[in-house]
């Protein structure tokens, strides 16, 4: 298969997190002043056309990324699929937040995932690669190097004390969180928190040492996107998170600054393994909720919905 796009080296990687460093000194943003219409933004549309527009209804990119800022963008990109397996997340969603960042004046967008299979195969076979691979400015890197992860501590732990994370999701101004929505065999559903897991060193002592639903929990208390946009373009509702199995197509784009909130609607957009859910029933969105990280009723949320 053509290995698209340029490929990023360590040294690349070490050169990129050394010019960053006087980006975090300002911090993260802080939208206290920004008015928040709607806490979910639901697009319908084809993945471009429904990212633009659900960034648009959010009151655009420019809210969370400012010009010379750093942006880190999180998709899954784990498995070496094609997007219509449904496991990964749609690259034309993942090219269309990188280049609006540009376009709101970031310095640079690093697209980041510790990949789960071959991180070359994964790159390649998602399509993220190729989809960015034209846009200056944006470089798509698998995180397979220890030394490329910091470890932090986790105040707020129910289980958790500490945690391995890569460095650049915890150092750039801006995160981003871009999951696709699947189907899980250990979570039931692989959506906004779960996929965080993929910032993280040690991904298997949260399926073989700690209990996974009190553990994503943690994870959520000291990794916060400022915004996430889960793909729900297609869902992979059975043989999840790898495939294959089968794959619906809701497609849709939901948008919102707080995860749990997203996950609790990206629940309900298909019927998974054939029954029906609601954020409630899923484990680790409960405890996530439980423990004030976010809203899980729905009918407790400022919803838009709309077309692209």
């Amino acid at each position: 298969m053509k290995n698209f796009g340029r490929k990023i080296t360590r040294r690349d990687f070490l050169k990129s997190a050394a010019m960053g460093t006087a980006l975090t000194l300002a911090g993260r943003p802080v939208f206290s002043n920004a008015k928040e219409e709607y806490d979910l933004v639901v697009i319908s549309g084809d993945p471009a056309a429904a990212t633009r527009k659900a960034l648009e209804v959010m009151g655009g990119i420019s809210r969370f990324v400012k010009k010379g800022q750093r942006v880190v963008l999180k998709p899954n990109m784990s498995f070496p699929k094609a997007p219509e397996v449904g496991c990964n997340t749609h690259p034309l969603v993942v090219a269309t937040v990188a280049q609006a960042s540009l376009e709101a004046g970031a310095q640079q967008v690093l697209i980041l995932d510790n990949t789960l299979n071959n991180p070359e195969l994964c790159l390649e076979r998602s399509g993220i690669r190729e989809a960015c691979r034209s846009i200056k400015g944006v470089h798509v890197i698998a995180v397979k190097d220890k030394k490329f992860f910091r470890e932090i501590k986790v105040p707020q732990g129910k289980i958790l004390e500490s945690v391995e994370v890569i460095k650049e999701a915890l150092d750039s101004p801006v995160l981003i969180s871009l999951p696709v929505a699947k189907s899980h065999s250990a979570t039931g559903v692989s959506l906004g928190l779960k996929g965080l897991m993929g910032l993280i060193w040690d991904r298997e002592s949260f399926h073989s040492k700690y209990n996974i639903n009190q553990a994503i929990a943690d994870l959520a208390t000291v990794i916060k996107p400022q915004l996430t946009l889960l793909d729900a373009t297609r869902a992979l509702v059975t043989g999840g998170p790898g495939g294959p199995g089968e794959v619906q197509k809701p497609n849709l784009v939901i948008a919102g600054m707080n995860p749990v909130a997203v996950d609790s609607y990206g629940v309900t957009v298909a019927p998974w393994y054939g029954q029906n859910f609601k954020g409630r029933q899923v484990e680790h969105l409960l405890v996530a909720h439980q423990r004030g990280l976010g809203k899980i009723d729905l009918d407790q949320l400022r919803i838009f919905k709309g077309k692209a």
